[in-house]
């Protein structure tokens, strides 16, 4: 038996709805149900079985700033896809272009956007050999 699995991410944001458009227009995320966390508004997303929660900041609190690279915590969220060459191209069109890759990396064709406030997305093509 598993002791642990995976969840959800959670994901603060400035732009509540801006960020909504992108994992469900562009991502193909669904709409659970929008709720607080506690006093800050906030949502709760499915993309294939992936939890996501989004939210606002609550009163008071600091955003960090956006990282040129890679900030102390977090790097990145990593979402598979079955046609790296297809999914460029959606992203493109949403306008959210490769910043990184495609790269062959033996097991996956790997690359990298910047999503909404800067939040760092790699998409995997993973091959037959996993």
């Amino acid at each position: 038996m598993e002791m642990f699995k995976f969840h959800h991410i959670h994901l603060i944001c400035r732009d509540l709805e801006g960020m909504i458009r992108f994992w469900t227009g562009t991502l193909g995320a669904t709409l659970v149900l929008r709720r607080a966390f506690g006093t800050a508004d906030g949502a709760t997303l499915d993309l294939a079985g992936m939890r996501i929660n989004l939210r606002l900041p609550k009163e008071g609190e600091a955003l960090r700033e956006e990282c040129a690279g890679s900030c102390p915590g977090f790097d990145h969220v990593a979402l598979e896809v079955t046609d790296m060459e297809q999914a460029g191209a959606r992203l493109v069109r949403d306008g959210y272009p490769f910043v990184a890759g495609p790269t062959d990396q033996g097991d996956r064709i790997s690359a990298f956007i910047r999503g909404p406030e800067g939040v760092l997305i790699e998409v995997m093509e993973m091959r037959n050999n996993r």
